[in-house]
């Protein structure tokens, strides 16, 4: 996590811290094309025919034998539309930015489309077919095998890292905030920070360098076991950072309609499969960071690549999603919830939308900092209050995790967790909270901070939720919006608009009232 101070004024602080043929629902069967590119035809109407992909030149393009582009005659292109069955968390306007339509053209027969909310999961739209040449439709993964979603939550780490008996069942690093911590706790600690699911992390790492099960072949998969060879990423736990980043753009970036293609290391781009869910979306941009499109085709194949070894692993994934998912239900409503700190205390919104832990992913996250005549990270005397009821499930340096459902687990139900509360007067785990009960004080500590606040996102089922969608970010009835960049945006209430910034400018000040709502 980064952040940047430069104090002004009276409210000095923080900054920034540390995505016709009827479309079936999500299947787990299904061959992918040789190549990258699909196209449907008058005279296979409900099937794909393969065509090559263009490369797509960059600033230092690899040497790559250049294939013709196939053009389709009008004629011959099936202009049919699509009938698309909407997956859970499908908002109108990610469908318009995934399948290139206006969201008014898209339409259903069974029940209104609403313009800025869920859209039910398995209801019929009819979407006008633009894109005639993309990714293979198969779906590789359910979304509750990437997030850490209820289907993980009774998955223990450590006995399956030893009973598997390879590598990392041995492995140990040091971690500044653990110490000496063990392969299991590492992958442990990165999948709840992150909420990413853990089998789906171990599922790399044996595809990747043969940790699990086996030795690694070579210094190179010691160093470097999910396949990034960069010296300032060598060691597991960066390793795993690094491939949570990637997973998070193509899950996160997916959902929010901000990724449409991806590029792989040989130059050739493609376009996304409308038709995707987030989960298969993670999988596919996380082996393009690494591979040529021809690798990338082999790693993603259902039967022999990845996923055939996920399932070897851990079993039928679509089965445990069968009992979780959707992960939110379109009818789903943020909890009433007050700013982060007590009353009449003036703080400055200096964080809009960005990432929820790291700064790639799920614009999920908020900051606020507390009024100070002192420049970086001073101690703070201000109280970082519970935004509503809820118990304390967990703590570490700088971290404090509020399960609101109460039930004890961070996989289920609705969680808020904030970054950088103070060790000192922090509430212990376990303790139960009422809305603006003390929690701690803003500080810097944990991850990087060079000015003291607090940073707070929302989760749900495991899903990091961006603060600006369809369950909007909503404190004391003060509704964020984002900006163009992470970081940016506004708060909003009543025709008020306080823009965030992150040197925690005059114009930034927020307090909370009695009387808020």
């Amino acid at each position: 996590m980064r952040c940047a101070l430069c104090g002004v004024l009276v409210v000095l602080a923080s900054l920034a811290c540390a995505l016709p043929a009827a479309v079936p629902p999500p299947a787990a069967a299904g061959q992918p094309s040789p190549i990258v590119w699909m196209t449907n035809t008058p005279t296979q109407p409900a099937g794909q025919t393969t065509v090559e992909a263009t490369p797509t030149p960059t600033e230092n393009p690899p040497t790559v034998t250049p294939v013709p582009t196939v053009t389709l005659p009008p004629e011959a292109v099936n202009t049919a539309p699509y009938l698309y069955y909407a997956q859970a968390g499908d908002t109108l306007s990610a469908l318009a930015v995934r399948f290139s339509v206006l969201p008014e053209e898209i339409v259903s027969p069974d029940n209104p489309i609403p313009e800025n909310g869920l859209i039910d999961p398995g209801q019929l739209l009819v979407i006008p077919r633009r894109l005639y040449n993309t990714t293979a439709a198969t779906r590789l993964l359910p979304d509750s095998e990437v997030v850490y979603s209820p289907s993980a939550m009774d998955f223990d780490i450590e006995k399956y890292v030893q009973e598997a008996g390879g590598y990392l069942s041995t492995y140990s690093e040091y971690l500044a905030a653990t110490g000496q911590t063990s392969g299991a706790q590492v992958v442990a600690r990165v999948a709840i920070e992150n909420s990413i699911n853990p089998r789906l992390l171990l599922a790399l790492l044996e595809y990747q360098s043969g940790w699990v099960f086996g030795q690694p072949g070579s210094q190179a998969k010691i160093d470097y076991p999910m396949g990034n060879v960069d010296g300032t990423k060598k060691g597991l736990y960066k390793q795993l950072m690094w491939a949570i980043d990637q997973l998070s753009i193509g899950y996160y970036g997916w959902r929010e309609g901000l990724l449409t293609d991806i590029l792989f290391s040989d130059g050739v781009s493609a376009r996304l499969a409308p038709d995707l869910n987030a989960g298969t979306v993670a999988i596919q941009y996380f082996f393009a960071q690494l591979y040529s499109s021809a690798e990338w085709v082999q790693a993603t194949n259902p039967d022999t690549g990845f996923p055939a070894l996920h399932t070897t692993m851990f079993g039928d994934p679509w089965a445990r999603a069968a009992s979780v998912e959707p992960l939110y239900p379109p009818t789903l409503t943020q909890p009433q919830l007050i700013l982060p700190f007590a009353v009449d205390q003036i703080w400055s919104y200096t964080g809009g939308p960005h990432g929820a832990w790291a700064r790639e992913g799920a614009r999920a996250a908020l900051d606020f900092a507390p009024g100070s005549v002192e420049q970086g990270c001073a101690p703070s005397d201000n109280w970082v209050v519970a935004p509503a009821p809820g118990l304390v499930v967990r703590t570490a340096k700088g971290i404090l995790a509020l399960d609101l459902d109460g039930d004890g687990r961070e996989q289920t139900g609705w969680v808020i967790v904030y970054l950088h509360i103070a060790t000192e007067n922090k509430i212990p785990v376990g303790t139960w909270v009422v809305t603006g009960q003390f929690l701690g004080n803003p500080s810097c500590e944990g991850g990087f901070s060079t000015g003291t606040h607090v940073h707070m996102a929302r989760k749900y089922n495991g899903e990091w939720i961006p603060a600006d969608g369809p369950i909007p970010f909503v404190l004391s009835g003060w509704r964020a919006r984002a900006g163009a960049k992470p970081y940016e945006g506004a708060l909003e209430r009543d025709g008020v608009i306080i823009q965030a910034n992150q040197y925690g400018t005059f114009e930034t000040r927020i307090s909370r009232k009695e009387n808020d709502p």
